[in-house]
């Protein structure tokens, strides 16, 4: 069955073992997609859509009533029902990532909104699979079980330090046993690969992710989870993989990199075939005005230029809070463990008997403590496959780096 709104000179050719159809779930293949006239006419007089003509009731920016942060959305038409393509941050994103047009790329409500809509519209529910990497971002599992999809584990390395061995490292993918998990058992239709990963930091390879993208068995998507990708080379990104593989997606997230967290603006850079079915599938006006109109800003050349500018600022701390946490080690905590390729590092808390090994009970005192007596919060990893007596931190500011630092030495020498 024909992709609803895809031409036909935009079907899928490479690689020649992908048949997007066989992939996609019947049920959506067959939607009929939600459509409104706003699809096609977007100006004059908007009497289509049931709106209030009178506009919002928020008082004007001169009144004491007003709320400071919502003074930035007053002059957006709020009363009308946003865009439901938003081509002009697409287009932009496809520019910066090197993408030949819009329709390479998909906007949802965070990637989360992203990843759960690629489980609906791919994997049967009850009936099929999706596999994952532990240890790896929470939300797949979470996404699967909602869906009602199980999801088959193929843990990553968790012996020797990163980057020892080349792709055999810590946490590196073990590529040959994804292989023969998706061999063994045909219901799984998608591949989650979260690069740099999180809890790991680690970067994956575009070698080991091209093996899985011309594995023959292998007839579903590879999705690539690049929410950290800004913080790592950047030659490393999967989308540059994309004009030759229709069986790859990359997501990426504004939350991170660009500091926009609270707009939750997730992106899929897909072939224009699975961004069509996503764009069928997914709720009518999902990113609202406000959102869109922050993202276009922030995708300006002159913001990406900041952008990279505070990046660069945040991995060269990482390297200084890198090089302060191993001058606490002499009180009981180990050497960073992952690949250093994100936002944050990842450091064991160990036995305080000087056994050298990870102390989960240690870790989550230190844990607790930090939060509910100094003030500061960091995140409990040590639950996590080969996470054992883990402290995941995020990159501060200078004077944040500084105080967990000192916070931490002391309690590494009270508990």
């Amino acid at each position: 069955m024909p992709i609803l709104g895809l031409a036909p000179e935009l079907y899928p050719k490479h690689p020649a073992h992908f048949d997007i159809e066989r992939v996609i779930r019947p049920n959506i293949l067959s939607l009929h997609p939600y459509r409104c006239a706003r699809d096609d006419y977007s100006e004059g007089i908007l009497l289509d859509a049931n709106e209030n003509a009178l506009g919002h009731s928020i008082p004007p920016a001169s009144s004491s009533t007003l709320e400071p942060e919502l003074q930035p959305t007053l002059g957006l038409d709020l009363h009308r029902y946003p865009s439901p393509t938003h081509d002009p941050i697409k287009k932009r994103l496809a520019e910066m990532r090197g993408l030949p047009g819009p329709e390479y790329v998909f906007l949802g409500v965070g990637s989360d909104e992203v990843i759960d809509l690629l489980i609906r519209v791919c994997v049967a529910p009850g009936k099929e699979k999706i596999l994952i990497t532990p240890p790896t971002y929470g939300m797949y599992s979470v996404c699967a079980q909602v869906n009602d999809v199980g999801a088959v584990k193929v843990p990553l390395e968790i012996s020797g330090d990163a980057g020892e061995g080349g792709d055999r490292g810590r946490f590196s993918l073990k590529v040959d046993e994804i292989k023969k998990a998706v061999s063994a058992d045909p219901s799984i239709k998608l591949i989650f690969l979260c690069s740099p990963g999180n809890p790991t930091g680690t970067l994956i390879p575009l070698s080991s992710i091209r093996s899985l993208l011309e594995y023959e068995d292998f007839k579903g998507i590879v999705i690539v989870d690049e929410a950290y990708i800004d913080f790592a080379d950047e030659k490393a990104s999967a989308v540059s993989l994309l004009k030759e593989y229709a069986n790859l997606c990359v997501t990426q997230t504004l939350s991170k990199s660009f500091g926009l967290a609270a707009i939750r603006l997730g992106i899929a850079f897909a072939h224009p075939a699975l961004v069509q079915i996503l764009m069928n599938t997914k709720a009518p006006y999902n990113i609202s005005t406000p959102t869109a109109a922050l993202a276009l800003s922030a995708l300006s050349p002159s913001a990406v230029d900041l952008m990279k500018e505070k990046v660069a600022t945040l991995v060269k701390s990482r390297g200084d809070l890198i090089r302060g946490l191993q001058e606490l080690q002499p009180l009981g905590l180990g050497s960073v463990i992952g690949g250093n390729d994100a936002n944050f590092v990842m450091v064991p808390v160990l036995e305080k008997n000087g056994s050298g090994e990870p102390d989960n009970v240690r870790a989550h005192k230190i844990y607790k403590t930090l939060a509910e007596s100094e003030g500061v919060v960091v995140r409990y990893r040590g639950g996590e496959l080969g996470c054992a007596g883990c402290l995941r931190i995020t990159i501060g500011s200078e004077e944040e780096n500084k105080t967990v630092l000192q916070k931490l030495g002391e309690l590494l020498k009270k508990l």
